[in-house]
């Protein structure tokens, strides 16, 4: 746990005169949840670095393939075509990204309450369906070119420009993952997985080349069949890490993490769950906790405060937090139904008639 100095003096508050009964009753309709500037601002910041891993991405994986069309145009090579082709759709995944960022900005509204983060896990769907078509292209590609063997030409040009593939995937793969790692972006994690993918095409291309050199004409479509093989497992990998994304799966360390920074808060008798979840890459938190049955509200809600704040600090990433407080004399959430259906008993009940006065 991160200690963090408020800063902030505290009055003493009364901690007793009140019944436990009357205390759950004004806690229980008093959730407590902040979403300062301080954290927004964060957020906003990552979704910046997002955009800008996307456009330079972009630009690069474009300068990639225009490289190579120029070598496809001169040497009639259908394996680097293909990977030309797969460098193109490549960097035209960074639109649905983009797209999903700038979405993922915009303020929550009546509708949107937590606001358009899950365009990026969309966005996440729409790069997993592109992985998968660049698989299925190129056993395609490479079934074909077994059935119909053709030579090449201007080898050495299709080897350079196969190395420029590579050179220029590998790149864009390793910012594309560091930034998308840093701000929590499983979708810019899995476009850098498929642009490393893209990487491994262009260096098959550059082994094709060596193999048509020697004659051999099945080299081609043989590593062609290799390389959809490649594509398939990081396909699984980036499938999976989307699935999880989209149930709302997180690291189970950070749980750990949470929990035991919401423990050591004083006054925290127990903490009966928490639970995280991603809306785009931004962690989202809430929290219920056991405290004293005689304390105040108001007392109630500056533990309740403290434990948001903690919380913000210890787990990375996370930008809003609700917490919920419980008396011990009732604690967890199986005690709501019961205390409601008390509660609305007793405000429909009849007032007692009143002594009648005899003369």
């Amino acid at each position: 746990m991160n200690d963090h100095d408020h800063g902030h003096p505290h009055e003493h508050h009364d901690h007793g005169g009140r019944a436990a009964g009357r205390w759950h009753r004004l806690t229980h309709v008093v959730p407590h949840s902040h979403d300062s500037r301080t954290k927004i601002d964060p957020a906003l910041e990552s979704s910046r670095d997002g955009l800008r891993a996307l456009w330079i991405s972009l630009l690069g994986l474009g300068a990639t393939a225009v490289a190579q069309a120029v070598v496809v145009v001169l040497s009639g090579s259908v394996a680097l075509l293909g990977d030309t082709l797969h460098n193109v759709a490549d960097a035209l995944t960074a639109v649905p990204l983009a797209i999903a960022f700038l979405l993922g900005r915009r303020a929550a509204t009546r509708a949107y309450t937590y606001g358009y983060g899950r365009a990026e896990d969309l966005a996440g769907i729409v790069i997993v369906l592109v992985i998968a078509g660049s698989a299925v292209a190129a056993a395609w590609t490479a079934v074909a070119r077994l059935l119909h063997p053709a030579d090449v030409t201007h080898l050495p040009w299709v080897a350079a420009a196969g190395l420029v593939g590579f050179v220029g995937n590998e790149t864009v793969a390793r910012y594309r993952i560091r930034v998308g790692r840093r701000i929590g972006s499983a979708a810019l994690v899995a476009d850098g997985l498929h642009a490393r993918t893209d990487g491994y095409t262009s260096l098959a291309v550059v082994a094709a080349a060596g193999g048509a050199a020697r004659g051999w004409r099945w080299a081609d479509p043989v590593i062609g069949l290799v390389i959809a093989v490649a594509i398939t497992v990081v396909l699984k990998d980036a499938a999976r890490e989307v699935y999880r994304r989209l149930m709302d799966a997180v690291d189970p360390d950070l749980v750990d993490r949470a929990e035991t920074t919401l423990r050591a808060v004083p006054g925290v008798r127990d903490v009966t769950a928490v639970r995280l979840r991603w809306i785009g890459h931004r962690l989202h938190a809430e929290a219920d906790l056991v405290v004293d049955a005689d304390l105040s509200l108001l007392a109630a809600h500056e533990i309740a405060a403290d434990a948001e704040h903690q919380l913000t600090h210890a787990v990375p990433r996370l930008t809003t937090a609700t917490v919920h407080t419980d008396p011990d004399s009732h604690p967890g959430g199986h005690h709501h139904t019961a205390l409601s259906h008390r509660r609305r008993q007793a405000a429909h009940r009849p007032a007692e008639p009143s002594a009648t006065r005899h003369a």
